[in-house]
C-alpha cells in the first residue's frame, strides 16, 4: 500500500462532507473515484493534498503519516494534483508553467536550467513538444488539461490525483488523455486516483473503483462489480447500467 486513508471525516459547519472514509491504493494501481456532485471527492483531493486538514482519521503515504502537512511538503514528499478547473499561470509560457513544478517537487530543480530541461522531458511525454512557447492562456481546453497534467508530472510524484481530466473533452481527445493516463502508470510506474464523470474512462482505466455518496463510501470493487451494483445505480449511474 503506498497511500492509506483511514476514517476521514470532515465537515464544514453542519454539513458532514467525507464521513469515516477508508481506501487503500496499491503501488501503481489506478484507482477511480466517482459520486454524485458534492459526494466529498474534491474535499478528499483536498485533504489528501493538506489544502484541508481532516477533524479526524489519517492519511498515510508510503507508511508515513501526512495527515497534517502543508501541500508545499507533501508535494516535495510525492503527491501532486491536477484541477477540476485548469489553474495554469496564465501569463507565463507553457514550459515555465511546467518547470514551476519541476523546482517545488520531489526533485527540486533549483537551477533554471535543469527545471526548463525537465519539464521539456515532461512536457514530450505528454504530448505538448511544440507548445513550450506558447503563453498558457492561449491552448486549446484539451492542451490546457494536458499542462495540467505536465505541470503535476514535472513535480515527479509518486502518486498522482487526476481531478477531472476529460471534463469537456470530444470522444477523441478523451481516447488520447486514457492513453497518456496509462501510460503514465505503465512507463513511470505512477500510482494514480483518478475522479470523472466520463464513465466510458473510468471502466477502463481503474483497477477498483470507489464511490462517494453524500460524503459516505458507498461501495467498491472492480470496475464490472460497479456496473452492476444497484446501489451504485441508484445513486449515481443511472438506470442505462441496469441489467435484467
Amino acid at each position: 500500500m503506498i497511500l492509506g486513508i483511514e476514517d476521514i471525516s470532515k465537515s464544514f459547519g453542519s454539513l458532514k462532507a467525507l464521513d469515516s472514509v477508508t481506501m487503500e491504493l496499491e503501488n501503481g494501481a489506478i484507482v477511480g473515484l466517482i459520486g454524485p456532485n458534492g459526494s466529498g471527492k474534491t474535499t478528499l483531493f483536498n485533504i489528501i493534498t493538506g489544502v484541508f486538514h481532516a477533524d479526524s482519521g489519517k492519511v498515510m503515504l508510503d507508511g508515513q503519516d501526512i495527515t497534517h502537512d502543508s501541500p508545499d511538503k507533501i508535494v516535495k514528499m510525492g503527491i501532486a494534483r491536477t484541477f477540476q478547473i485548469p489553474k495554469p499561470f496564465a501569463s507565463l509560457s507553457v514550459l515555465q508553467n511546467v518547470a514551476i513544478g519541476a523546482t517545488y517537487g520531489k526533485g527540486a530543480y533549483k537551477d533554471k536550467l535543469r527545471a526548463e530541461s525537465k519539464a521539456r522531458e515532461v512536457l514530450s511525454f505528454a504530448g505538448l513538444s511544440g507548445r513550450e512557447g506558447t503563453q498558457a492562456n492561449d491552448l486549446t481546453l484539451a492542451e490546457l488539461r494536458r499542462l495540467e497534467m505536465a505541470r503535476a508530472l514535472a513535480t515527479e510524484p509518486s502518486v498522482l490525483l487526476l481531478d477531472e481530466v476529460m471534463a469537456g473533452l470530444n470522444p477523441s481527445e478523451v481516447g488520447k488523455a486514457i492513453e497518456l493516463i496509462q501510460k503514465t502508470r505503465s512507463e513511470l510506474g505512477t500510482t494514480i486516483l483518478v475522479v470523472e464523470h466520463v464513465m466510458q474512462a473510468i471502466m477502463t482505466l481503474s483497477d477498483t473503483v470507489i464511490v462517494l455518496n453524500h460524503g459516505i463510501k458507498l461501495a467498491e470493487g472492480a470496475p464490472s462489480e460497479i456496473a452492476h451494483n444497484r446501489s451504485v445505480i441508484e445513486a449515481y449511474l443511472g438506470e442505462e447500467y441496469v441489467v435484467s
